[in-house]
C-alpha cells in the first residue's frame, strides 16, 4: 500500500474510548476517514528518513476539508493529545513520523486545485495535490509553477509548505516560500487563520505566511494555500559537461557565477552516482567510456536564441575550468533523458543497499571541497557515499548507502551522516537547504542557530501552540 492513499476497504469496527476521543474523531471526519488497526496505522509512522525515531499513532485521519481539519484538532486539544501532520510521506527528515498516542492527520484527500486565476497568475490549491499533478495543470494553461523537488511525481503541496521545500529549479526560481503568497492554517485552538493576499506586492503586518512555510507543522495545519504562477518558460536548451575531478566541476560552478549565468538548472553528479545510475537503468549517461569523475547537467528556459547563447556560454565556461567532454542540444527528448538519470540517482542507490540522504548546503566556490570532504569521510567509515546536487545554489545531497541489517554499517551511517553535517557548516554552509530540520537534526540546529536563536523559536511555539500538541519531537524539544 502507498503510505499517501487511504485504504480500499471497509473500515473495521471501532472500540469505545474512554475520554471519547475516537467518537469525536468519527463524528469529525466520518468512519471511512479514520483508522486505528494498527497494522494500518504502522504505514503511517514513518518518512523516507531511516534514521529518524518514529512512534505508532493512536489514530489515523482523512480529512477531506478545512472544517474537519478545525474538528480534529479541537478534539485533541480538549484531551491534550498530540497531532502530527501528513502528506505523501516523502520527507527525508522524520518530520512527518508518527508519535506513540498521537493521532496523525493526513491529508491527502484534500487534493484539490480550487482555483487557477490566469489573470493575476495565481492558484488556490489544498495541501494533498500531488506537485507534478498540479505543474502538468497550471502547464496546460501556459502557467508554470516552479519549485520540482526530485520527488515531484508523489510529494504533496502541502508538504512541500511545511519543510520549504526547493528542487532543481531553485537556482533561478528560489524555495517553495518564493512562490506562495497565502495560507489558510488551522491554529492549535481549532480556528482558522488566512494569511497573505492575492496582490503581487502587500507589506501589512509580519509576515506570517513566510512564517508558516518551512515549519515542519509545528506551528499549525496548512489547509489551503494561493501560490504565484509564472508564464510557462520556453523549451529548454541543454548542456552536458564531464570532469576528470571534481576540483574542475568546482571552478566551473564558480566560473558560471562570474559569468552572471543564471540557468533554469545546474546540477552535479559524482561517479558514484553515475555508476549507480548506469547499472539500475542499463543504459550510459554519455556513452561507452570511462566513468568521469564528475558530470553536470545545465538547461536555460530563456528561450530558443538566448537560451542557446546562455548554454553555449556555460559549455565555454566548462571547457576553461577543464571539462574533459562537453555538449550543447536543444533536441528536447535528449534533455529529458539526462534530467531522468539525475531524478534516477536515489532509486539507483537503492539497488545498492539502504540509502540515507543527507542536504546540506555550502558556498558554491567551496562545493567541491564538500564532494571531497564527503570521499574522504567514505574512506574512513568503509561505506558508499555518493554526491548529487543542486551545484547552481550550493545545495548538495551525500547519499550514504549502507546494509540496514548490520548494527555496524548502521552506526558507520549514523556517524557519516552528522560528519558530513559538520564538514557542510565548517565550510560555511547551512545543515539543510530545502529538507528541513524534523527529527534527526535538533542538535545541530542547536549548533547553527546558537541557544539565543533557539529560544526564539520556542517562544513563538508557545504563543502559537501553548500545550506543545503540534508535531512534539520535530524541530527541536
Amino acid at each position: 500500500m502507498h503510505v499517501g492513499a487511504v485504504p480500499a476497504v471497509a473500515p473495521d469496527p471501532l472500540p469505545p474510548s474512554p475520554d471519547g476521543l475516537i467518537e469525536a474523531l468519527r463524528a469529525a471526519v466520518g468512519a471511512g476517514g479514520l483508522m486505528v488497526d494498527p497494522d494500518v496505522t504502522a504505514a503511517y509512522s514513518r518518512d523516507m528518513m531511516p534514521l529518524a525515531p518514529s512512534g505508532l499513532p493512536l489514530a489515523v485521519v482523512f480529512p477531506s476539508d478545512t472544517a474537519q481539519v478545525a474538528a480534529v484538532v479541537r478534539a485533541c486539544a480538549a484531551r491534550g493529545v498530540p497531532i502530527v501532520p501528513r502528506g505523501a510521506g516523502s520527507g527525508l527528515t522524520g518530520a512527518a513520523n508518527g508519535v506513540d498516542g498521537a493521532v496523525t492527520v493526513v491529508l491527502t484527500r484534500m487534493n484539490r486545485i480550487l482555483e487557477i486565476d490566469e489573470g493575476n497568475r495565481l492558484a488556490v490549491v489544498q495541501p494533498g495535490v500531488v506537485n507534478l499533478t498540479f505543474r502538468t495543470e497550471v502547464e496546460s494553461k501556459g502557467l508554470f509553477y516552479a519549485p520540482d523537488p526530485s520527488s515531484y511525481d508523489w510529494c504533496t503541496l502541502g508538504g512541500n509548505l511545511s519543510t520549504n521545500a526547493g528542487g532543481l529549479c531553485c537556482v533561478k526560481y528560489g524555495v517553495t516560500t518564493d512562490a506562495v503568497l497565502g495560507l489558510q492554517v488551522v491554529l492549535a485552538s481549532g480556528e482558522v487563520l488566512r494569511t497573505g493576499r492575492r496582490t503581487v506586492k502587500g507589506v501589512a503586518g509580519y509576515d506570517l505566511t513566510k512564517l508558516f512555510v518551512g515549519s515542519e507543522g509545528t506551528l499549525g495545519i496548512i489547509t489551503e494555500a494561493t501560490l504565484a504562477l509564472r508564464p510557462r518558460p520556453a523549451a529548454p536548451c541543454t548542456m552536458v559537461a564531464a570532469f576528470s575531478d571534481t576540483e574542475h566541476a568546482g571552478a566551473a560552478v564558480s566560473g558560471a557565477i562570474r559569468a552572471g549565468l543564471v540557468p533554469s538548472l545546474l546540477e552535479i553528479m559524482d561517479a558514484t552516482c553515475i555508476r549507480a545510475v548506469q547499472q539500475h537503468t542499463g543504459s550510459s549517461i554519455l556513452g561507452e567510456g570511462e566513468v568521469p569523475a564528475a558530470i553536470m547537467i545545465g538547461q536555460s528556459d530563456a528561450g530558443t536564441t538566448v537560451g542557446r547563447q546562455e548554454m553555449d556560454l556555460l559549455e565555454r565556461v566548462c571547457t576553461e575550468a577543464g571539462a574533459v567532454f562537453s555538449y550543447v542540444t536543444e533536441d528536447l527528448a535528449e534533455g529529458r533523458l539526462l534530467l531522468q538519470a539525475r531524478r534516477a540517482v536515489l532509486t539507483s542507490l537503492e539497488v545498492l543497499g539502504t540509502w540515507l540522504t543527507d542536504d546540506v548546503c555550502v558556498p558554491r566556490t567551496e562545493m567541491a571541497a564538500l564532494i571531497a570532504a564527503c570521499e574522504e569521510i567514505s574512506a574512513d567509515v568503509g561505506l558508499t557515499i555518493g554526491v548529487v546536487g543542486h551545484a547552481g545554489d550550493g545545495n548538495m545531497h551525500p547519499t550514504i548507502v549502507y546494509d540496514a541489517s548490520d548494527p555496524a554499517q548502521l552506526a558507520a551511517a549514523h556517524d557519516a551522516f552528522g560528519r558530513i553535517l559538520d564538514a557542510g557548516r565548517a565550510l560555511g554552509g547551512t545543515v539543510t537547504g530545502e529538507h528541513g530540520i524534523g527529527r534527526v537534526k535538533q542538535e545541530f540546529l542547536r549548533g547553527e542557530i546558537g541557544d539565543l536563536g533557539l529560544e526564539v523559536h520556542r517562544a513563538i511555539k508557545r504563543a502559537l501552540d501553548p500545550e506543545g500538541l503540534f508535531n512534539p519531537g520535530s524541530m527541536f524539544e
